[in-house]
Order: C-alpha cells, then structure tokens, then sequence
C-alpha cells in the first residue's frame, strides 16, 4: 500500500457544483436521516478517488442499497476515518482553527455525530463551511449550533 496526495482542490470544485444541488449519481438521503455525510463523502471522493470496499467497515457507494454505513452515517464517516489503517482517506482530530479547506467538521450532541460539514474557506478566522440536510455554500460555521464541533483533518489517502 502506498500514500498519494488528497487533491483539495477537487474537493472545494466538488462542493461547489453540488452544494446547492443533488448528483443523480447518488442517492439523496434527505427524507431519510439527512443527506450531509453521503454529500461530505462524495465531496472526500472527488479528492482522493478511492474507495474501501470492505464489507460493514469500510467506506463506498455503489448505489443506495449496496453501500458502506461510514458513506452516509456521521458517526460511521467519523468512526472510518479516524481508525482507516487500510485503502481510502484518512483524518485525526484536529482543533478548528488548524483545519484546511478540504477538512470536515463534524457536530457531536453529548452522545453521537450527527453532522457532517466540509470547510470550504476561511473569513476571519472562521472556517465557512458547505453542506447538505441544510444545504449550504460557504456559510459560517457560527451559524451552527453544537456541544461541540469536533475537526477532521484529512492527513493521507492510501491506495494499493
């Protein structure tokens, strides 16, 4: 297995594009527990354009009904890329005002994720932030409420 690059820039031209929208290609989870962290995902493909297709722990999308919990559930996504030793993307936590565009924020209520955000610049300081569920484009991350934003910084992303 080796590390390759994780292309931020695809990342941000990725939000861009589909923040606002739906990708056909993939299902949208809005009416079923909220589509931020299948958004956040597609947003993490465009820039590192590998999936983990292991059975139950991994992270990929096939289609709806053949994909990884860690695709679209928060506390799966954060539970994958925080332990990920195997192919695909991986993140440590990090403090909010170190991350970088192409980062993920995640929103925790005291006892699980439950919110996945993409950081997609900075104003003042302040990382803005796009999403699905509340769909979004460049926002304040003031604009949310949480116990507490936990930041994920993606730090490499192996491929065989």
């Amino acid at each position: 297995m080796r590390t390759v690059q994780y292309n931020r820039n695809n990342t941000i031209e990725y939000a861009k594009k589909w923040a606002m929208n739906r990708n056909p290609a993939y299902y949208d989870f809005d009416g079923v527990g909220g589509d931020c962290t299948n958004f956040a995902s597609q947003c993490l493909f465009a820039g590192c354009d590998v999936m983990n297709y292991t059975k139950d722990t991994g992270w990929y999308y096939i289609n709806s009904d053949d994909r990884a919990a860690a695709w679209s559930g928060a506390q799966y996504f954060h539970n994958f890329i925080t332990t990920n030793n195997s192919v695909g993307p991986v993140a440590v936590s990090e403090d909010i005002s170190r991350l970088e565009t192409g980062d993920f924020i995640q929103l925790h209520n005291g006892s699980e994720f439950y919110h996945t955000l993409l950081v997609t610049g900075f104003e003042n300081g302040e990382p803005l932030i796009a999403a699905h569920t509340r769909d979004a484009y460049m926002i304040p991350l003031s604009l949310y409420t949480s116990a507490r934003p936990f930041g994920l910084h993606i730090t490499a992303i192996h491929v065989w």
